[in-house]
């Protein structure tokens, strides 16, 4: 039966082709935006839209029913948004199921349990559809970063093996009797193992890279949006992290979203204590009313007010990423986890204000500072109750020749490179305290 409904709706879509029904609400966009942890389908209208799904086996497929609503020839761009490396849709379908209702068939690559919201008008949206397809099996992020270094482990292993084995066919067959001899006149007393004492502890970073997705963050006067550069920027510093030991310790960076896709302010923070990770560092771009603000500025968290009424500006505005990016206030665990965003200790923003001076004199080697200390405020994602955290405002993306500086790959280097000075700063002076977490 299901098969034959499905068909019905391929051949209704053949014979509509460019028909649009002049019944109901407009289409004002679609878009897609894959990852591999969840992937996001938006269908932005003029009015709200009321539907229902269901899922399908064999294959895996999700079926969406928009009630009231006639076939819009935009609609049907989303058929060509989907890219192939996709991880979540392998294709949509999109036709007029009933005189009244139109039906999209979103086809799987795996199981998956879908979210599907509604949002209300905000910013510079109107009403939006929400489709948030996230994998029925979710991977362990941490089992993912230990697992990168014991894969490191073993090359080096592997390269340590090598290099003996190399020796080994090199070597002098005389030499090696006249050693065999010596060893048999010396007979040695045997020398007791000197105790190794295994210090190798994984650090883990958490780098959060601002907005995502439906939320662009700030633009700049030329087009530059804030999401991309600090992606970029977030992207360098992994790089770097990957590459650095602490003490002989080695270093991974986790990140709060590795491509363009909407993380919800509570999510980021729950992300960075999933991986138990020792610093959180989010990196934004400042926009303001006019161009003329320039200069990077570095924020902890506080326990009152804010140390600024700018910096009370921009929290409120950071803050407002939930509704921007589309947050389905309706999930179970919203109001728990957001309820968490209230643990914050005492001992956490002064680590926080440490790491954020440290962070702050390196980056003013690099550019301008719009304030010479570490601000505070009360920003949502800075709330990890066991995590120093950070918000960093690379620059203002709002005056023109900061918007430049952003956009340029070798200033995205110099400030990437300043920001893993400052980690290294702080944990000079601020070693990482022993967890049970070893590798």
């Amino acid at each position: 039966m299901k098969r034959r409904v499905l068909m019905q709706t391929g051949s209704i879509l053949l014979l509509l082709g460019t028909h649009r029904f002049a019944v109901g609400a407009s289409i004002v966009a679609v878009r897609i935006w894959p990852a591999a942890e969840y992937s996001r389908v938006t269908i932005e209208s003029d009015a709200d839209l009321q539907v229902k799904h269901f899922l399908i086996s064999s294959p895996h497929r999700l079926v969406v029913d928009i009630d009231g609503f006639n076939l819009d020839p935009t609609l049907k761009e989303l058929v060509a948004k989907v890219q192939p490396d996709d991880p979540n849709i392998a294709g949509i379908r999109v036709g007029q199921f009933t005189p009244t209702v139109t039906r999209l068939v979103i086809d799987l690559k795996q199981a998956i349990k879908p979210q599907v919201f509604t949002l209300a008008p905000v910013a510079a949206y109107q009403h939006r559809l929400v489709f948030d397809l996230y994998p029925s099996v979710q991977a362990d992020p941490l089992e993912a970063l230990i697992a990168s270094r014991l894969g490191d482990r073993g090359t080096s292993d592997n390269e340590k093996s090598k290099s003996s084995d190399s020796r080994a066919q090199e070597s002098d067959p005389l030499g090696d009797l006249i050693a065999q001899k010596n060893k048999a006149t010396a007979n040695p007393a045997p020398v007791a193992p000197k105790a190794t004492i295994n210090t190798d502890r994984l650090i883990i970073i958490a780098i959060d890279p601002g907005h995502g997705g439906e939320d662009p963050g700030a633009s700049g006067p030329g087009g530059t949006l804030e999401k991309d550069v600090v992606l970029s920027i977030a992207h360098l510093l992994r790089d770097r992290i990957n590459n650095t030991k602490i003490n002989g310790n080695v270093m991974r960076a986790y990140l709060t979203r590795d491509a363009d896709f909407f993380v919800p302010l509570h999510v980021r923070v729950q992300k960075a204590r999933r991986v138990q990770a020792d610093l959180f560092v989010s990196i934004h771009a400042d926009a303001f009313y006019t161009p003329r603000p320039q200069g990077a500025s570095v924020f902890a968290l506080s326990e009152g007010g804010a140390s600024s009424s700018a910096a009370r500006w921009m929290a409120d505005k950071e803050n407002k990423a939930d509704r921007i990016g589309g947050l389905n206030v309706k999930a179970k665990d919203a109001q728990v986890q957001r309820a968490m965003l209230d643990m914050s200790t005492t001992a956490q923003i002064n680590d926080s204000l440490k790491l954020g001076g440290a962070m702050l004199g390196e980056i003013g080697r690099v550019g301008k500072l719009h304030k010479p200390k570490v601000e505070q405020a009360g920003f949502a994602v800075l709330k990890a109750p066991d995590i120093p955290s950070v918000l960093v405002e690379a620059a203002f993306i709002s005056n023109p020749d900061e918007e430049a500086k952003l956009a340029n790959p070798e200033y995205q280097q110099q400030l990437a490179s300043a920001l893993m000075r400052g980690i290294e700063r702080y944990f000079a002076k601020n070693p990482p305290l022993a967890r049970a977490r070893t590798t």
